[in-house]
């Protein structure tokens, strides 16, 4: 997709290609060669947004072969409004309101028990406000990403990272706010070729898919290696969407955003000149008795006993800390996580989804402000 131009490409001579468009009408074009284009006339252009996902069906048609699909009409971008930096869907300000998904499920850990359990997760979190999800280090079946392209759902894409990690140098010492700067580790010949081909294989997987904004490169130091290279790499590989070389710390040069992650509590932040990220904060925790994994695994922050408390902890952190710096170029947050797992009772919802720790009114309502506050 480049604007309002589709561009088709095959392996045989001659093909037909039919858009539906929003009236009911068709949209046919006959093609000679391998490849073509089709213009969508300017009265029938709906724009793809997580409030209005509008999706056109296709079918490219070959001899007796037949294909059908989708597609939609989106932008995402960085751009100066007002002498800020933001983050801009389709040319307007949005506020990248998120939270982390680790995409654990009880039933069968890395995947759930039927598909239309991506629905639901999609539908719960919205119902919060919620117009993006992480999807932390993991690559998810592709029937994910429809959903959320269906369903109106941003996805920031994490590459699964196959290096060497230490909990101390990695996670606890910059947590406590000890972060440097460069690149924490090597990887050796091996390694390194690994990353990088999954990298590659990783875009080609999600790249049609108008849902995906952003991918992670790394994420807290895990097997990072000459992240400014790998920032141009991904970028010559899909420049449409936005990058995060370094998410959390361990920053070098290239990036599309200043990533910080802050954990324990909220703190005054100030963006500076690139849209700052916050693209990991919160973990407060709530134990839900008979809907958590185990009483023995309670990893976490702080710690409340109802769901009022919950969300008065977490309101406060975005009044506090993202708020205040939305106006002046905070361009989103993640707070962690969707749902508990096996060993963390820090998510909006229990592990098993029967329990939302939050109240619902009050999220939807900070989500509204968020995104008023980078209108302006």
């Amino acid at each position: 997709l480049q604007g309002v131009l589709i561009e088709l490409y095959g392996k045989v001579e001659g093909f037909k290609a039919c858009i539906k468009l929003p009236d009911g009408t068709a949209l046919e074009k006959q093609f000679a060669g391998k490849e073509g284009r089709i213009e969508i006339p300017e009265k029938q252009r709906r724009l793809w947004t997580p409030d209005t996902p509008y999706l056109y069906d296709m079918t490219v048609m070959s001899g007796e072969d037949k294909i059908e699909t989708y597609f939609a009409l989106r932008t995402i971008e960085i751009k100066n409004v007002n002498g800020i930096n933001r983050v801009c869907l389709n040319g307007e300000s949005i506020f990248l309101h998120g939270v982390l998904d680790q995409g654990y499920f009880p039933e069968g850990i890395y995947l759930p028990a039927e598909e239309a359990e991506y629905d639901r997760d999609v539908l719960r979190i919205k119902e919060l406000g919620i117009n993006l999800l992480r999807k932390h280090i993991k690559i998810e079946p592709d029937y994910f990403y429809y959903v959320c392209d269906k369903l109106g759902m941003l996805v920031m894409q994490d590459m699964v990272n196959n290096g060497p990690y230490s909990f101390i140098k990695d996670t606890a010492i910059p947590t406590l706010g000890y972060k440097k700067r460069g690149d924490r580790t090597g990887l050796c010949g091996k390694r390194k070729e690994i990353f990088i081909k999954h990298v590659e294989n990783t875009i080609k997987q999600v790249y049609n898919h108008p849902s995906i904004v952003a991918y992670t490169i790394f994420n807290e130091g895990w097997g990072q290696f000459e992240s400014d290279y790998m920032y141009t790499y991904v970028k010559s590989l899909d420049s449409t969407r936005l990058a995060d070389s370094t998410s959390g710390w361990f920053a070098q040069d290239k990036n599309d955003f200043d990533s910080e992650h802050i954990y324990f509590k909220a703190i005054e932040v100030e963006p500076k000149t690139r849209p700052l990220f916050m693209s990991e904060c919160g973990g407060y925790t709530m134990a839900v008795e008979g809907h958590y994994y185990s009483k023995y695994n309670t990893y976490g922050y702080g710690g409340s006993e109802n769901a009022a408390k919950l969300t008065e902890d977490i309101l406060n952190l975005y009044e506090v800390m993202i708020l205040p710096a939305a106006p002046k170029g905070m361009c989103g947050c993640i707070y962690t996580q969707l749902s508990d797992v096996e060993d963390e009772i820090n998510g909006l919802y229990t592990y098993d989804r029967k329990v939302c720790k939050v109240e619902k009114d009050k999220m939807l309502a900070m989500a509204k402000k968020l995104q008023e506050a980078v209108k302006c």
